[in-house]
């Protein structure tokens, strides 16, 4: 029988050993995914450059083995506050912290070093498909009538797929997300001046690469080069002027509040972006948009952006 491409479990843990599978659990681990798209053998191949008496291709060898996987999370809340969603576990390995306030709050920032790694499990059929010593980037979406989402892609070392059993996949801690809408998304401002927002993306755009020696292979998160891109209507300038702030280098301040519910509720915050040069005007509907595109800036570090969820 051929292997259903829908028959997938994805599972996802922190390592307390980089490089050491944590054997992420059906029951404890399991991941509710969308748009999930594996590479499982990524690397390169060396010739071996062989002189011989006949003309042919030459034998390689692969080496700098590493899986890639691409996934899509709903951007849900763990519906408690001061509870961590069930992806939390997936932000952390994309050099984020986790801070729990009890009750309260949960935050995810940005941090330059102590990376954590995660072991991801892609189950398809009966085949396992392990990476280990995963790392990654991430990118926040939010589009009106559309639901919020964070996009993965996540590289990690490479392990021989292998036949196992499946595990039953827990699901239950991911909540319904709420479509960006008017009345879901009540906050939308840049430099405290409230837009009528289409979309808004912050790419946290961290580079991830392996590097592999003697007596290490790694995968690193080696730098992060935020972006924040978002379509607006445009107002007066008298209103909001982004061509004289970016003239001016100005940052402004970034608030994006999604949900109206204890528990459900998400703020995306950037204290200081710099707007850049409008790279043109755009039409909906016969409406003048304005596609922006502004870069979040170290304010004592570290703190580039926060997601809180409240």
């Amino acid at each position: 029988m051929p292997i259903t491409w829908r028959d997938k479990i994805l599972l996802a843990k922190i390592e307390s050993a980089y490089g050491t599978d944590a054997t992420p659990t059906g029951a404890a681990n399991a991941i509710l995914a969308t748009n999930i798209e594996l590479t499982p053998m990524e690397g390169s191949d060396v010739s071996r450059e062989l002189e011989r008496a006949f003309l042919g291709a030459q034998p390689t060898i692969p080496t700098e083995l590493q899986a890639m996987i691409k996934f899509n999370v709903e951007l849900a809340p763990s519906g408690a506050a001061g509870t961590a969603p069930a992806w939390g576990v997936l932000l952390r390995s994309c050099g984020c912290a986790e801070t729990i306030s009890p009750s309260t709050s949960v935050t995810y920032n940005p941090v330059s070093g102590g990376h954590e790694s995660a072991s991801i499990h892609l189950m398809i059929g009966n085949t396992l498909f392990a990476i280990v010593g995963a790392r990654g980037t991430a990118r926040f979406v939010a589009q009106a009538q559309a639901v919020p989402r964070i996009e993965y892609t996540f590289t990690g070392l490479f392990v021989q797929p292998a036949e196992g059993s499946r595990p039953t996949p827990d699901i239950s801690a991911f909540q319904k997300p709420e479509l960006v809408t008017d009345a879901n998304t009540p906050t939308f401002t840049l430099g405290g001046t409230a837009l009528v927002m289409r979309t808004a993306t912050l790419d946290l755009a961290n580079a991830v690469e392996g590097r592999f020696l003697v007596g290490s292979e790694r995968v690193l998160i080696t730098d992060r080069s935020e972006v924040f891109e978002t379509t607006v209507e445009a107002v007066p300038l008298t209103t909001f002027n982004p061509f004289a702030l970016a003239a001016a280098q100005t940052d402004v301040a970034v608030n994006l509040v999604h949900g109206t519910t204890a528990g459900k509720i998400a703020t995306l915050a950037i204290p200081a972006a710099q707007m850049q040069r409008p790279q043109g005007l755009s039409n909906a509907q016969n409406i003048t948009e304005w596609p922006l595109r502004l870069i979040p800036q170290l304010v004592s570090g570290n703190d580039q952006w926060t997601l809180t969820l409240t």
